[in-house]
């Protein structure tokens, strides 16, 4: 099995098409299909199912995904390894975050990275955290900062960065506002919520802290940014429950402590692979953090 063929693998697999794929990895589509041909008889199985439109992975296509994402990965970490023992950092930082996350200051770091490390590439995802944890433990990414979670210490290690807790976050005119007193959770089981999708940290929290409380929530209002749940919040359709942190955005609104949930409740972390995973880049950028806190 040759490294081209698991790149040409991978090509197909993102794109779902085999022109596509030829065209972005600058060969012809007739010898792209030749490669893949090739790895199908190597596996004796087969990976893709062809239709006039797009190609789908097989059962088995999904399984060597993980798996070549993976190997790639850890061949593209040989390289810039290599690289960085030779006193030049090359090659590419891919870093996935949730918006406005706690711990750090994503956006001033790759600025600091990027003056330090000039010849390598930075690439920014932005998701939920289930998923940036997915992307850094399949290899797509070198390391993501989100919400804690519960990790398989044998594809992720996580680097604590924050935490702190939740605040309920409502209009003005709204009677938890006028009252001024900071809620419990089973005093908030009738409100209307907004709040982001399940993936994102700041909804995990929530929920768990509900959960744990034993009082069922309904979101009515989902939104996929922050400041859309701002704004929803400042037109009093509902109220949001949000880390600490959160309060400073918009100073119209009223910000009481959520009580009776411990602290802290919402927790950030670095998302890393095991430590002898690590590419020099992201312990480059790992290291420009840490000296910035100390």
């Amino acid at each position: 099995m040759e490294l081209r063929h698991l790149q040409h693998f991978v090509a197909v697999a993102e794109d779902q098409h085999f022109t596509r794929a030829a065209e972005r990895l600058l060969v012809s589509q007739s010898g792209l299909s030749a490669s893949i041909r090739a790895l199908e008889r190597e596996l004796r199985a087969p990976l893709f199912v062809r239709t006039t439109r797009r190609v789908t992975l097989t059962e088995a296509g999904r399984a060597l995904l993980v798996e070549a994402e993976r190997v790639l990965a850890q061949v593209r970490a040989a390289h810039e390894a290599v690289a960085a023992v030779q006193g030049v950092l090359r090659g590419t930082l891919a870093v996935g975050t949730e918006q406005c996350i706690a711990g750090v200051h994503v956006a001033k770091l790759l600025a600091a990275f990027r003056r330090r490390h000039p010849d390598v590439e930075i690439r920014l995802r932005q998701w939920g955290s289930a998923a940036l944890a997915e992307e850094v433990a399949a290899g797509r990414l070198d390391l993501a900062f989100a919400y804690r979670t519960q990790a398989d210490p044998d594809r992720l290690r996580p680097v604590a960065l924050a935490g702190e807790p939740m605040t309920v976050l409502c209009h003005p005119g709204h009677r938890l506002a006028r009252a001024g007193t900071p809620p419990a959770p089973h005093d908030l089981g009738g409100e209307v919520f907004v709040d982001f999708h399940p993936d994102w940290g700041p909804r995990r929290a929530t929920d768990t802290a509900f959960a744990a409380a034993g009082v069922r929530r309904t979101v009515a209002l989902e939104v996929n940014d922050v400041h859309s749940l701002l704004d929803l919040v400042d037109e009093n359709l509902g109220i949001a429950v949000v880390p600490q942190h959160f309060r400073h955005k918009r100073a119209a609104l009223t910000a009481l402590p959520l009580e009776g949930t411990g602290e802290p409740v919402y927790e950030t972390v670095a998302l890393l692979p095991p430590a002898e995973a690590v590419s020099p880049a992201a312990r480059a950028l790992m290291a420009l953090r840490d000296d910035a806190d100390a």
